[in-house]
């Protein structure tokens, strides 16, 4: 569900990528009337105020709650040592392997739950249902506290709008105090190998880029889509361990500082997966030590 890449423009299509695009400006005769007034809504839950502090609490204070006491007897979390102070001014970018719908939320839940994530929190999520149906705004306030934004366009002839999603990732980020959640793989994994990762898609690049953020690597490995029967394992002791194992902050080495092209932003998005590759090869060990 959680993926801040859809399809990529055909490149007749792309836009001139000099200057950050503006999801609702690209999206004039592109987004539904429903699309736009429900984009406009979230993204006006960003600006700083009392709406914002108001999200911030809710999603630190519930938000987290229900996560860690479903997943608190199976999850297993290694490597937190390595993280730096997260500066509550500052924002921050986790990238993970992507398994499960629900990877990020057990990453941030165990993070918020400690007091040590006084962010806000988003995660780009797919458009439909979520963006396009009214009831999606209610499901986004209920279960996330609008942490799923902005909307990712799957249709091939929006495509285009991505690249706007992209950007308005990176907006957010540049405003300090925000922690997003996001999958350099671009989406789930549904091989056999839970090491077997798919090739890093440029999008990611692309916001850690504009963003010049912080960026956090994780890889979480025992997590099923089966929320009901995982959840019933953490009370009843049949549950499997999900690991999570943190690392230290990606290293890029000047990249951040090159010229934007989409050569650059892939290579980027690279040199993320491979530290979560790295912390991959970790939990096996871990799972093979018992």
């Amino acid at each position: 569900m959680n993926s801040a890449e859809g399809p990529e423009p055909s490149p007749k299509n792309r836009p001139r990528m000099s200057g950050p695009l503006d999801m609702l400006e690209l999206g004039k005769g592109l987004l539904t009337p429903t699309e736009e007034r429900q984009i406009r809504f979230v993204r006006k839950t960003f600006e700083k105020g009392p709406v914002d502090r108001a999200v911030r609490v809710l999603q630190r204070r519930l938000g987290s709650v229900w996560i860690e006491y479903c997943t608190r007897n199976i999850r297993k979390v290694h490597g937190v040592e390595r993280l730096p102070r997260l500066d509550p001014a500052k924002s921050y970018i986790v990238v993970s392997n992507h398994r499960s719908f629900f990877d990020l939320y057990v990453i941030t839940s165990f993070l918020v739950y400690r007091d040590l994530l006084p962010h806000r929190i988003l995660f780009p999520v797919r458009s439909k249902f979520f963006y396009d149906n009214p009831l999606g705004l209610v499901v986004n306030g209920l279960m996330s506290f609008f942490a799923m934004y902005p909307p990712v366009f799957r249709e091939r002839n929006r495509a285009v709008l991505n690249l706007a999603t992209l950007d308005e990732v990176s907006r957010v980020l540049r405003q300090g105090g925000a922690f997003v959640g996001l999958h350099p793989e671009g989406q789930r994994g549904t091989g056999d190998d839970p090491y077997e990762l798919l090739p890093a898609k440029f999008g990611i690049g692309r916001i850690i880029h504009g963003a010049k953020a912080t960026v956090l690597p994780v890889f979480v490995n025992g997590l099923s889509n089966d929320i009901k029967r995982q959840v019933m394992g953490n009370f009843d002791g049949t549950g499997g361990d999900v690991n999570v194992v943190f690392g230290a902050p990606v290293e890029f080495d000047g990249m951040l500082e090159e010229r934007g092209n989409q050569g650059l932003f892939r290579r980027i998005s690279e040199r993320a997966l491979a530290d979560v590759k790295k912390l991959g090869e970790e939990e096996r060990a871990i799972r093979q030590r018992g």
